[in-house]
């Protein structure tokens, strides 16, 4: 696989990796509360190393079977509409974005998995009712060409308020806010930065400085970014993009030959914290599978492993996070974060607000 596409599988969406996944059981084996196969449904970049799944199933006795419904979005929205006959037992990747939508649907049943305690507090955004487990995290933040700045002799910017000074103009893309996780993502933390009222102003700023507006990651990432390995073969003319803090990572990790810097930067005044979180679902046919791989999703061997197939940070105290990531792309310190109650009562009037004013 090329450099481009393994870039594109590894920190598209949610962030997420390359798919590796066990084989499925039979459809017999998946039916009903005596299966041997437990079935996680998610968003099209799960994944997972083979010999991850292996020690869950030589464990547990039950087959991983993963059914990918689409982006993040998509797979929660299908979920939801599938809810009284759902397609699996566990559903991993809705995030703090998303949450109250699967949660006020009803799409969960309350279960607490085994290990929470090591779980940091900080994430557990349902943690009175355990309708799902935090299992990652990471920051959607700006990311930079280095080249084009030491080009041009300018310094990178490093924050919200940085972004709409003239010396940036044009070179800004972004997603959409309606379509993209990420896109929704940014939207979110100018809303965080300068509250209600103010992130509107703030994009009328934006839209003047001629931020670009694509409807995915990979298009914005891959197409329009001057600095990823699919930028620069289609010489894309965007120095900014909106993308992730393990960006930088993945850029070296999958380069061939490896640099011995990332050849992109993270703007780490413009990050937005990220939460991804796994329940069981209300009506799972599996249940007793679902629990087991519940608990196998919060513990080290699966978080350990989460980092270079999913490009985000583990939950659980004390999970080892690859020397890559602390090079290369550390955590944002202070990331911009919403509570979960201030993204269900504003989300949805937010995005049709920036629609209209961004794109219209």
């Amino acid at each position: 696989m090329s450099t481009t596409k393994r870039l594109t599988a590894a920190v598209v969406a949610t962030g997420l990796g390359l798919v590796t996944l066990s084989a499925c059981g039979s459809s017999d084996d998946n039916a009903g509360s005596g299966s041997k196969t437990v079935t996680l449904v998610s968003h099209d970049s799960f994944a997972a190393s083979k010999s991850v799944l292996k020690a869950f199933e030589k464990e547990s006795g039950y087959k991983v079977r993963v059914l990918k419904d689409g982006d993040a979005g998509q797979a929660v929205n299908k979920a939801i509409l599938t809810k009284d006959n759902p397609q699996g037992d566990v559903f991993f990747g809705v995030d703090n974005t998303l949450l109250s939508r699967a949660l006020d649907n009803g799409l969960f049943q309350p279960y607490a998995a085994k290990g929470l305690s090591a779980v940091a507090a900080d994430v557990q955004l349902d943690k009175a009712e355990h309708r799902v487990t935090p299992i990652d995290s990471g920051d959607i933040c700006v990311n930079y060409d280095k080249q084009y700045f030491a080009d041009h002799k300018l310094a990178p910017p490093q924050s919200f308020d940085d972004l709409v000074k003239p010396a940036y103009k044009n070179l800004l893309v972004t997603e959409n806010a309606s379509t993209s996780s990420p896109g929704l993502g940014f939207l979110l933390g100018s809303a965080a930065r300068y509250g209600d009222t103010g992130w509107q102003d703030y994009w009328k700023k934006l839209k003047a400085n001629g931020v670009k507006v694509v409807d995915g990651w990979e298009q914005a990432y891959n197409d329009e970014f001057s600095g990823s390995a699919g930028g620069k073969k289609a010489k894309a003319d965007r120095p900014l993009v909106v993308s992730y803090a393990s960006s930088p990572p993945a850029e070296v990790i999958y380069a061939d030959p490896r640099p011995k810097t990332a050849p992109t930067g993270v703007a780490t005044g413009t990050c937005f914290r990220q939460i991804e979180f796994a329940g069981l679902l209300s009506n799972a046919k599996n249940a007793k599978g679902g629990k087991a791989l519940l608990d196998f999703l919060i513990t080290k061997k699966f978080q350990q492993d989460m980092p270079l197939n999913m490009f985000v940070y583990p939950v659980v105290e004390g999970a080892r996070v690859p020397a890559e990531f602390t090079e290369f792309g550390p955590a944002a310190k202070n990331p911009e974060t919403l509570a979960p109650g201030t993204i269900a009562d504003h989300r949805d009037q937010w995005v049709k607000s920036w629609t209209s004013l961004v794109l219209k």
